[in-house]
């Protein structure tokens, strides 16, 4: 990533005014490198090559700190729960579900790093203490069943975020607490273990908001002149991997074909352990299939598996420099700029993800539609009560087919 452009004047901001900053700037350049930013604590070197260098200097000489303890303490990162780990709330059944949810997201398909459970575990105590302290009640999940107590239960909740606004200290951190717990009672939905999410509507009613992030992105006309420009199969196999599969150039650069699966309808790339910064899991190959196939039957016997091999590596692929040196020729024959200058391979990246995040909010509106008609102010509840998690990822891969389709200009 490029150094962040404006001054930061780290000794001036407070520790709160940090956790803020990590909010608002650094977990967006974190997630843009694929890091889950709920989760995994940045490392010294991340933060130096990233221009943040000086948040570890500003923690030890003006708050006595480390930036291990800022990030666990202040930020909520990287922490591990020792086993046994005690909730502190005397419900058994509350208990049971809690732990429920954290087993689901350790095995569910899309895999997720320990951490990721390790730090929902630790907001949703949180969660459930304050619930608990508030409301002089232990049991979270017996009135979520009971319609007649949807309205109760809905003030139970948004009391408890009340206690949180007053005592977290940032919107990003708050946010953060709320997407989890919501996330819990949306599990408990799915599985018919409550007629509702009482915190449904909640982030309306809070009006938590963080900074819009400063992540450029090309844009679908911009991946299309690539595309254009782009007169051999590796560069077009290139263009179509940053952008069209949302790659990292490390990746894109080691790809190899025993890490394809091509059968069936829904073909993928997998990772394994190592393979990727956080950790084994799949990307889903929506578009390019014709591209990628042409550059598997152009080898020879002699091939070594990578798509991108090299003969002079010893890893036998380019390197992830060499990727970032052909994006950049191609975008100067193509003539793309982003703000005035030459964008990086990230940007093919980000521009992935900026048009997932289209499809995902498009499915939400047409969702709000049949909400409004069901006489719910809820549209993701209707699209969990009347579609299975099997069509609502069908309709997400059905837009992103068309959008990719339209960046690149294919029939």
């Amino acid at each position: 990533m490029e150094t962040v452009p404006e001054q930061i004047h780290w000794s001036r901001k407070s520790l709160e005014e940090l956790e803020q900053f990590y909010w608002d700037k650094i977990a967006r350049d974190r997630e843009a490198d694929g890091y889950d930013s709920t989760a995994d604590r940045p490392s010294h070197e991340w933060l130096v090559e990233n221009g943040y260098s000086g948040l570890g200097y500003a923690l030890r000489e003006h708050h006595d700190t480390t930036p291990m303890q800022f990030f666990e303490d202040y930020v909520g990162l990287g922490t591990d729960e020792p086993q046994g780990f005690e909730w502190e709330i005397d419900h058994s059944r509350t208990v049971e579900l809690l732990e429920s949810y954290l087993q689901s997201i350790e095995t569910r398909g899309d895999t997720v790093a320990p951490s990721t459970a390790d730090t929902r575990r630790s907001r949703l105590a949180t969660w459930a203490r304050t619930y608990a302290e508030v409301n002089d009640r232990e049991d979270l999940v017996g009135a979520l069943t009971d319609a007649d107590s949807r309205a109760l239960e809905i003030d139970r909740c948004w009391a408890t975020l009340d206690m949180l606004d007053g005592e977290l200290s940032s919107p990003g951190s708050k946010l953060e607490y709320l997407r989890v717990a919501r996330d819990w009672y949306g599990y408990l939905l799915d599985r018919g273990r409550a007629e509702f999410n009482p915190l449904g509507t909640a982030a309306r009613r809070f009006n938590w908001e963080r900074d819009e992030p400063d992540n450029p992105a090309l844009d679908a006309s911009q991946v299309r002149a690539l595309h254009r420009t782009a007169d051999s199969l590796e560069d077009r196999l290139l263009i179509v991997g940053l952008a069209g599969w949302g790659l990292r150039p490390s990746e894109l650069a080691a790809l190899h074909v025993s890490q394809l699966d091509l059968d069936g309808d829904d073909p993928y790339i997998e990772f394994s352990d190592g393979e990727r910064k956080n950790g084994p899991g799949s990307v889903a190959l929506l578009f390019g299939l014709d591209t990628l196939s042409k550059r598997i039957d152009s080898f020879d016997d002699e091939w070594n598996g990578h798509l991108f091999p090299s003969n002079a590596a010893k890893s036998g692929h380019i390197a992830t420099s060499t990727v970032s040196r052909r994006f950049d020729s191609l975008c100067q024959e193509a003539g793309v700029t982003v703000r005035g200058e030459t964008p990086t391979p990230k940007y093919g990246r980000r521009f992935w993800y900026s048009t997932y995040s289209e499809v995902v909010a498009e499915l939400a509106e047409r969702t709000a539609a049949i909400a409004a008609d069901q006489g719910s102010d809820d549209p993701e509840t209707v699209l969990r009560n009347y579609t299975s998690e099997a069509k609502r990822r069908e309709l997400r891969r059905e837009g992103m087919r068309e959008r990719l389709a339209a960046a690149f200009e294919v029939e």
